[in-house]
């Protein structure tokens, strides 16, 4: 790799003429710039971002350290760090992502993080959680996206899981439905009573009992979405359907559920409408029929959290985001 020497040995100025070239260029004669910057091309010189920070050098762009609890190991939430990324260049800014895994020691993580010398801190989790902060995190500008804390009072940013399975369930009564059988998520995650409540909010406004639905909690793990298929069967006498639609908790169950009910010769959306929710990246529209469901608002939860830091916002509000419902065929 170039160093700094070499470029200014390659242009024929000084190390400190270099530096002014890469830190401050307005300052430097114009033939002169041009010069430095050829030899840098040439090069292919990468400056130090670590060592100008150290040095302090006002002109170091501001970075973004992410410590990425499962959120980019996993297909289902990469749009948050692809925003925070695409938000810190329109800004003049940049981000680092640091993972931390399932074993991993947050103290050990944190100190990782925290050794790049960010300028603020973006904790993200893949699912909507509760988390712990690492205290070290909040002698820095810090926000929370994709989850909340109850330890400590800080800026977070994430769905609006009520409001969007209230718009999904009222699109759907809108329709004509009336008995959906209701897949939902293992209990214990938070945003499965939030959906939960949404759920309950557009059945009572059409005097009708949520209680009085099926409702299936699946537990934690993939290997239960393959216990679905029997629950579904189980409500169904010679191919006659106790319930005329199927509410889903994830566009994952909804792709077990169209398994399924295909393979019973059961045509949706004619016989039984089904509704996602999620948008899964790149899965949505390849249904047949695309599947209705609710789009998760991650790219809007990067955005927002990047742009909390940049602005220097001093909130410490929890701020949760519309989650659009998209109308396609199943419905």
């Amino acid at each position: 790799m170039s160093s700094l020497k070499a470029v200014a040995e390659l242009a024929h100025v000084s190390l400190m003429t270099v530096s002014r070239a890469i830190n401050t260029p307005e300052k430097l004669n114009p033939e002169t710039l041009i010069k430095v910057q050829a030899a840098i091309k040439q090069l292919n010189y990468v400056p130090n971002i670590s060592a100008l920070k150290i040095r302090g050098a006002k002109t170091t762009p501001g970075s973004i350290g992410v410590l990425a609890l499962d959120t980019v190991t996993t297909p289902f939430s990469v749009d948050i760090t692809l925003a925070i990324e695409e938000t810190a260049r329109a800004q003049g800014w940049h981000s680092f992502v640091i993972n931390m895994l399932k074993y991993d020691d947050p103290a050990d993580i944190t100190k990782l993080l925290l050794s790049y010398r960010p300028s603020g801190i973006i904790y993200t989790t893949m699912g909507l959680r509760k988390v712990k902060v690492p205290t070290t995190l909040l002698n820095y500008p810090c926000v929370l996206a994709n989850c909340e804390s109850d330890d400590v009072k800080l800026a977070s940013y994430i769905p609006d899981d009520k409001q969007g399975q209230y718009d999904a369930v009222q699109a759907l009564l809108k329709a004509g439905y009336r008995k959906p059988l209701c897949l939902h998520l293992p209990q214990e995650i938070i945003a499965s009573t939030r959906r939960r409540e949404g759920l309950e909010q557009a059945f009572h406004e059409h005097q009708i009992d949520p209680d009085s639905l099926i409702h299936i909690y699946i537990a934690d793990g993939d290997i239960h979405y393959l216990n679905v298929p029997e629950k579904i069967i189980a409500h169904l006498k010679n191919k006659k359907s106790s319930f005329d639609s199927i509410i889903c908790c994830n566009d994952r169950m909804a792709f077990v559920v169209y398994q399924t009910l295909l393979s019973l010769n059961i045509k949706i959306p004619q016989d039984i409408a089904v509704v996602g929710y999620d948008n899964m990246v790149g899965v949505g529209n390849l249904f047949i029929p695309a599947l209705s469901t609710v789009q998760i608002p991650h790219y809007e939860i990067g955005r927002l959290s990047a742009l909390h830091i940049i602005n220097g916002e001093k909130h410490k509000e929890t701020i949760k985001i519309h989650s659009d419902y998209l109308a396609r065929e199943s419905l």
